[in-house]
């Protein structure tokens, strides 16, 4: 009989899942800016001029803008990456643990999906909307044309003081619902693929250890990738109304109808699925990284036993 797994002491999910964060925004940022602005171009008049794709779009950010531009709003990202992580890997390890079988220990496929949607949801709630209303307003914002003029957002503590102060604390919160949907749809998948993967892996090594790390990198691809493909509309509808400055006291999801309905009309069904391609080229390299250098990290500070562990739910049945 194998061995009962340890789960990671909170401290060690802090660290790996914060360091693995870090690597993951480092790497694929200007991707998500490439995408960003996808999602908020709008259609010229004359229909025969096609909205740019993700390579055109690159070529526009770094002749106008320079290489710099890439990384706007990088630092609302890495403020927000360590807590973040921490809570997704934390509230998944929670969740996944009161979902388990109380005589087995062991979690069905099914109950990893909702641990994972559980996780989506914690992390959107708690930390992810604000970080993304105030990395979407600095990615948005081109440089100012006039000469001498400085732009609105300066960084990211100084625009999230400016978007409290004219809009009131509830604009960080715009669009939560959609974020909370993109954000528990995402993990759902992601953590269930990835988990049922890797398990089928160590089944194939015939070992309970750590995989290599290019086989973690490749089903954390591979996980990373489903989601956008669900949850594209909900994520360009997001952007649209995160980018949205006016003060509308109309319900949130009036809004959200509203954002949808009109982009539908003008530019047709395909609009949902603006920014697409560099979405899904920077979700999953992204997962990659993050599942790759959180694996790697947790190993090495388990094995340090610099932390105490506590009993870990049995692979899903």
């Amino acid at each position: 009989m194998s061995q009962k797994k340890k789960s990671s002491n909170p401290a060690i999910n802090l660290l790996a899942g914060g360091t693995a964060g870090l690597f993951e925004a480092l790497c694929c940022h200007p991707l998500d800016t490439i995408k960003v602005r996808m999602q908020i171009y709008r259609r010229s008049a004359d229909a025969n001029i096609k909205p740019p794709g993700p390579i055109k779009t690159a070529k526009a950010i770094y002749g106008q803008e320079g290489l710099l531009a890439f990384y706007k709003g990088l630092g609302a990202v890495v403020i927000g990456i360590i807590p973040k992580m921490a809570i997704r890997f934390s509230s998944y390890e929670f969740y996944r643990t009161l979902l388990a079988d109380k005589e087995t220990g062991r979690v069905s496929t099914g109950n990893t999906f909702i641990a994972g949607v559980g996780a989506g949801i914690t992390e959107a709630v708690i930390i992810v909307n604000p970080m993304e209303v105030v990395k979407i307003r600095l990615q948005s914002q081109k440089r100012a044309v006039t000469a001498g003029a400085e732009p609105k957002y300066k960084n990211a503590i100084q625009a999230c003081y400016t978007i409290v102060k004219e809009e009131g604390f509830g604009a960080l919160y715009r669009g939560v619902s959609l974020t909370a949907a993109r954000q528990a749809t995402n993990q759902g998948a992601n953590f269930t693929v990835y988990s049922k993967l890797k398990e089928a892996l160590q089944d194939y090594h015939g070992s309970a250890e750590n995989l290599p790390s290019w086989q973690t990198s490749f089903i954390g691809l591979i996980s990373g990738a489903i989601g956008p493909f669900s949850n594209a509309p909900l994520d360009t509808i997001k952007t649209r109304l995160q980018k949205d400055k006016s003060t509308s006291k109309q319900s949130g999801w009036i809004r959200i109808a509203t954002i949808g309905k009109q982009l539908v009309k003008e530019e047709g069904v395909r609009a949902l699925y603006k920014g697409i391609t560099p979405r899904v080229m920077r979700v999953a390299p992204g997962q990659a990284v993050t599942f790759t250098v959180y694996e790697f990290i947790r190993k090495h500070l388990e094995d340090s036993n610099m932390f105490s562990t506590q009993p870990k739910p049995k692979k899903l049945a």
